[in-house]
């Protein structure tokens, strides 16, 4: 097998696409294919403020670093969730990155706003990747709001999406499936939130990363080791290994045929909360009402 520009030594061969490529080439196809998906969704233009979410893991940092190299203006945000070594190691990763390539980093500490992510499992009945997940939509939208950037970006790629669509599909969690698409436009107080790497694998960004000398944390959150989406993935990936081009196929024939269908199907009407005055779906949004929660308890000594 060789590359199929250069005849080189391929580093990856792509079943899904019939494509092998060595290291150069493949970081310039895939630089093309994320723009091609920014296009094709019509996520951001030359013009936009971006603000790319980043944990310290490959994703993020893969896409912070291809949007800078096409030449978007992309600045990151990064939250400490206070996940004792983990999130220390997250946080140097991401500030070294920033450093490495000029870019400007936003960093909030979850425990400057609510508490540590560990001190709010203890508190409340939540799973922390419930939590974590609620605390991220609720700063992701404010911040961005607040710095004023036109849309925020997010590391998702197509093990993440279609692992999410698979659990949504079994559960028929249609309100879900009313929003598994690459792009959420502005709307009711949320700023446009867009999913560049929705349609390129975990393998394929982890060798991007690589090949580019990104220094990502490799090691997995210690809440995520029974997350449910690592189940899905598994799955998926037995599927994708018999039957190469599986997880793209069932990702992009959704949106083609099915998304349409439950588009409209939204979780009713969005308000302002009256303590914070963030959208919310309740008088009190569910960050605000965790917040007072955590609050309470750690005034009666629990």
């Amino acid at each position: 097998m060789r590359c199929r520009i250069c005849k080189g030594k391929p580093v990856i061969y792509m079943p899904h696409h019939r494509l092998a490529l060595c290291g150069e080439h493949f970081t310039g196809w895939f630089e093309r294919y994320v723009d091609r998906t920014v296009k094709e969704f019509n996520m951001f233009s030359e013009e936009s403020k971006v603000l790319v979410a980043v944990s310290g893991g490959k994703d993020s940092l893969a896409l912070w670093y291809v949007l800078r190299k096409l030449g978007y203006t992309a600045d990151g945000f990064y939250i400490d969730l206070g996940i004792g070594d983990y999130s220390e190691k997250s946080t140097e990763k991401v500030r070294e990155f920033a450093d490495r390539i000029g870019a400007k980093l936003i960093v909030e500490k979850l425990s400057e706003s609510v508490a540590t992510l560990p001190e709010i499992e203890r508190f409340t009945s939540r799973e922390a990747c419930s939590v974590c997940g609620l605390v991220k939509r609720y700063n992701f939208n404010k911040v961005a709001k607040e710095y004023g950037y036109d849309v925020l970006a997010t590391g998702h790629n197509l093990d993440d999406e279609a692992s999410s669509l698979l659990s949504n599909v079994i559960n028929w969690n249609t309100k879900y499936l009313g929003r598994k698409y690459p792009v959420l436009e502005a709307e009711e107080g949320f700023v446009k939130k867009v999913k560049p790497l929705c349609k390129l694998t975990e393998k394929e960004t982890a060798l991007y990363s690589v090949l580019n000398g990104i220094d990502f944390l490799e090691e997995e959150c210690p809440y995520s080791e029974d997350a449910n989406t690592i189940f899905y993935k598994q799955v998926l990936n037995q599927i994708e290994e018999k039957f190469p081009g599986t997880k793209l196929r069932f990702y992009l024939e959704y949106l083609r045929k099915v998304y349409p269908v439950f588009k409209e199907d939204k979780e009713g009407k969005i308000t302002s909360c009256k303590v914070c005055g963030e959208p919310s779906p309740t008088e009190v949004c569910p960050l605000c009402r965790l917040r007072e929660r955590v609050l309470n308890l750690n005034l009666n000594g629990a």
